[in-house]
C-alpha cells in the first residue's frame, strides 16, 4: 500500500535535498556581497571630554608671527688692549658712563720699559757717531781748503818764475835748463791744484750721501722711539666710543694678553631688539619689515634693520629698530614680544592653532558630524599661519566642527565616537 508524502511549503521546502546547493549558493552570495559593501573604517570610542572641539569660520586672517626678542644696544664696541701686561689700576667699573679716550684699566709690561731704554741708548749712540761723523767731516773740509789755498799760491808763484825764466831764456840771459825746470815746476803745481780741486768734489759728494744716510738712520731711531713710546700709551685701555662700560672682565695682578676680549662698550644713543625667528620663515623674512609691540599701554612701532643669514638650531636672528619713539626706562636685556608683520591681512577659511599640527603636520584633521557624536578623519591643505589660527585651502568649510587638541593617544583610527 502506498503511503502519500505530505509536500513541504514555505522556508522548510529551502531545506529539502535537492533545494540545499541553492541554498549555499544564495548564503555565500550574501555574505560576498556584505564583504564587498561593509565600511573598513577602524574606530575609536573616546571621552568627548577629553577632547578641543572649535569651530572652522570665515574671517580676516592677519599674517604676522609672534616673536621674543632681547633689547640690545644699537652699537657694542669689544674693549682689547693693544699690549700685553699685567693689570695695575681699574679706573672704570661696569657701568660707568665713559667718553671716547677715556682710559678705562691702566697696565705695566717691565719687559716693554727695558726695550725703551734700550732704544733710547742705541739712539744716543747713533747721535754721538753721527755728530763725531760731522766733526770729522768738517775738519776734513777744512784741511782740504788749507792745501788748495797752499797750492793756489803755490802756482801763482811758479807761474810768476816760470813767465820771468821764459822772458830770460828768450833774452839768451838764462840756460834753457832752467827755464824748462821752471816750466815743469809750475804744470806740476797746476796739476796738484786739479787733484785737490777733484778730491775737494769727490768728499763733499761722499760727505754728503754719508750724512743724508746717517741722518735717514737717525730718523728712523727717533721715528722707532716715538712708536715704543706710544707702545706705552698702549698699556691704557681706553674706551674706542662714548657710551657705557659693560661686560669687564679685568682684576687687580691679571696678565692681559694682546687682543683679548676683556669687555665692551655700549653705546646708550639708541637700542635695538634682537630676535630669533624659526626657519620656517626665512624666505618670508626680509629687511624693511614692520613690527609692533604693547607695554605700558602703549603700540611701539619697529623696523627690520638686519636679517642674519645662518641658522642655528632651527633658528635664525634679525635686528629690530624703533621707528620713533621709545620705551620709558628701557634697559638692555629686557624682553619684549613683537608681532612680524609678513603680509596685509586677507579673508580666509581659517581654524584655532591647536596641538593637532604637531601630530598630522597640517595633512588632515577629524571633523565632527552634525550630531556631534562621531569624527571622521578627513585630509585638508594648511597655508600660512599666525599665533591664533591656521589658514585652510582645502578640506574645510566655514561652520563645520573639528578637533584641534592634541592626537598623541587618538592613534591613526578613521572614525571616533564620542561618549558623553
Amino acid at each position: 500500500m502506498d503511503i502519500k508524502r505530505e509536500k513541504k511549503s514555505g522556508w522548510r521546502a529551502l531545506f529539502q535535498k535537492k533545494n540545499l546547493p541553492y541554498a549555499l549558493g544564495a548564503i555565500f552570495v550574501l555574505f560576498v556581497a556584505w564583504l564587498a559593501l561593509r565600511d573598513n573604517a577602524s574606530v575609536l570610542r573616546i571621552d568627548a571630554a577629553t577632547l578641543s572641539v572649535s569651530e572652522v569660520r570665515q574671517g580676516e586672517f592677519n599674517d604676522y608671527v609672534r616673536l621674543t626678542g632681547s633689547v640690545q644696544p644699537i652699537t657694542t664696541v669689544q674693549l682689547s688692549p693693544l699690549e700685553s701686561g699685567v693689570v695695575e689700576r681699574i679706573v672704570a667699573e661696569e657701568g660707568t658712563q665713559v667718553r671716547r679716550g677715556d682710559v678705562i684699566i691702566e697696565m705695566s709690561n717691565n719687559s716693554l720699559s727695558m726695550q725703551i731704554l734700550q732704544s733710547e741708548a742705541d739712539l744716543a749712540e747713533k747721535q754721538n757717531i753721527l755728530r763725531n761723523t760731522l766733526i770729522s767731516m768738517e775738519q776734513e773740509r777744512l784741511s782740504l781748503r788749507q792745501e788748495k789755498l797752499q797750492l793756489d799760491l803755490d802756482v801763482q808763484r811758479k807761474k810768476r818764475a816760470y813767465e820771468q825764466n821764459e822772458e830770460l831764456w828768450r833774452s839768451d840771459l838764462l840756460a834753457r835748463e832752467e827755464y824748462l825746470q821752471a816750466r815743469e815746476d809750475y804744470e806740476l803745481s797746476v796739476g796738484k791744484r786739479a787733484l785737490i780741486l777733484e778730491r775737494q768734489r769727490q768728499d763733499s759728494l761722499y760727505r754728503t750721501s754719508q750724512v743724508g744716510q746717517m741722518e735717514e738712520s737717525l730718523r728712523s731711531m727717533q721715528l722707532n722711539m716715538q712708536l715704543i713710546r706710544q707702545r706705552v700709551d698702549n698699556l691704557k685701555v681706553k674706551a674706542p666710543i662714548d657710551g657705557e662700560v659693560g661686560m669687564l672682565e679685568a682684576v687687580l695682578g691679571q696678565s692681559m694678553a694682546q687682543g683679548a676680549n676683556i669687555g665692551q662698550i655700549n653705546d646708550l644713543s639708541a637700542y635695538k631688539v634682537t630676535a630669533q625667528i624659526d626657519e620656517h620663515y626665512i624666505d618670508r623674512v626680509t629687511t624693511g619689515l614692520t613690527a609692533s609691540f604693547e607695554r605700558q599701554d602703549t603700540r611701539f612701532e619697529m623696523m627690520l634693520r638686519k636679517v642674519y643669514p645662518e641658522v642655528r638650531n632651527g633658528q635664525f636672528k634679525a635686528d629690530f629698530v624703533f621707528r620713533s619713539a621709545v620705551p620709558e626706562n628701557i634697559r638692555s636685556g629686557q624682553t619684549y614680544y613683537l608681532n612680524l608683520q609678513l603680509g596685509q591681512p586677507t579673508e580666509a577659511v581659517i581654524v584655532p592653532r591647536g596641538s593637532f599640527y604637531q601630530t598630522t603636520g597640517g595633512r588632515w584633521i577629524y571633523v565632527l558630524d552634525a550630531s556631534g557624536e562621531k569624527a571622521c578623519r578627513r585630509e585638508i591643505r594648511i597655508g600660512r599661519q599666525n599665533p591664533q589660527y591656521y589658514e585652510v585651502l582645502e578640506g574645510l568649510r566655514a561652520g563645520e566642527r573639528v578637533i584641534t587638541s592634541s592626537y598623541d593617544n587618538l592613534g591613526d583610527h578613521d572614525v571616533l565616537i564620542l561618549k558623553r
